[in-house]
């Protein structure tokens, strides 16, 4: 199952009880399992943004696009397209070592990751990126001893006039 492609879907709701049950019964009834969720308010009190990932094939992913779309206080749902901004953020508790000082010294930059929190002999790590670059600094870090993460999963905004 890890082969199959990772979608990104985008829905619009209202912002009420029991909208997110709906639309989660939709994606287990077709058997996707959603990777990560993220429900935000947008600038309009009366609506709130899903932003999910999960891994299936494309024809079932169009058929759950449908369903959502028929359900009641959905304004829009839809694959996302390709021209976006994409963030995700991570935080990460290892023990304050001077190696996990060194990594970081090194790679804060390139990961944009840094320490936000010192206490009690750990450090709490924070990092915003692409999913790819939160994946790709998780497996260098492990090493050092990751004790506690904690992602938001994926976030997004249309580039340009088109809305989100």
């Amino acid at each position: 199952m890890d082969k199959l492609p990772l979608h990104t879907i985008s829905v619009l709701v209202a912002n009420k009880p029991g909208v997110l049950v709906r639309i989660a019964l939709v994606f287990a009834r077709r058997g996707y399992n959603i990777n990560s969720l993220v429900v935000s308010p947008t600038i309009n009190p009366k609506y709130s943004r899903m932003t999910m990932t999960a891994k299936g094939d494309l024809e079932t992913l169009e058929q759950i696009i449908k369903n959502v779309n028929k359900l009641i206080d959905v304004i829009h749902c839809e694959e996302h397209p390709a021209n976006t901004v994409e963030k995700e953020l991570a935080l990460l508790k290892t023990k304050a070592t001077a190696s996990v000082k060194t990594f970081l010294a090194k790679n804060a930059k390139k990961y944009n990751a840094r320490i936000d929190d010192q206490s009690e002999g750990h450090y709490i790590i924070e990092q915003t990126g692409t999913t790819a670059e939160l994946d790709e600094f998780e497996t260098l870090i492990r090493k050092y001893g990751v004790l506690e993460m904690v992602r938001t999963g994926k976030i997004l905004i249309t580039r340009g006039k088109e809305t989100t």
